[in-house]
């Protein structure tokens, strides 16, 4: 017998039926764990499994449209964001690239818009899961 997928667990967990198209192999922990998480926080495999999906659906939606935001920024606006993540003040900001504070704020500005957010704690939200240690060291 052909090992279950992970869609056809949740749409069997949902009451559906399997697209034929798609075939996604289950890890047997990832089940375990489901069903774990379930009983603890006393819901049904099923409405656990749709919230989990729809959030992740959400959250890999949410990491494209970023991705996307990063690629229309500027080189200085990348670098710019990337100091925003790791913590620097404007003044630092300013005086680790060789510009004005007033031309920092601007790329903030114009950062903060090209992302839809409105202040540097949503951005550093927004981007929690990447990675800018690298930058620190290349940024001059």
């Amino acid at each position: 017998m052909p090992p279950v997928t992970i869609l056809q667990r949740f749409l069997r967990l949902l009451g559906l039926s399997r697209p034929p198209h798609l075939n996604l192999e289950v890890d047997q922990d990832l089940i375990h764990s489901l069903e774990d998480l379930a009983q603890r926080e006393q819901r049904t495999q099923k409405e656990l499994a749709v919230e989990l999906l729809s959030m992740a659906l959400v959250q890999r939606d949410a990491a494209e449209i970023y991705l996307r935001y990063w690629g229309s920024l500027s080189r200085r606006e990348q670098q710019v964001t990337a100091l925003i993540c790791l913590g620097y003040t404007n003044r630092q900001m300013a005086t680790r690239l060789v510009l004005s504070q007033e031309t920092v704020k601007t790329h903030v500005r114009n950062v903060l818009q090209k992302f839809k957010l409105r202040n540097r704690s949503e951005l550093r939200h927004a981007l929690a899961d990447w990675d800018f240690g690298a930058w620190e060291s290349l940024i001059e």
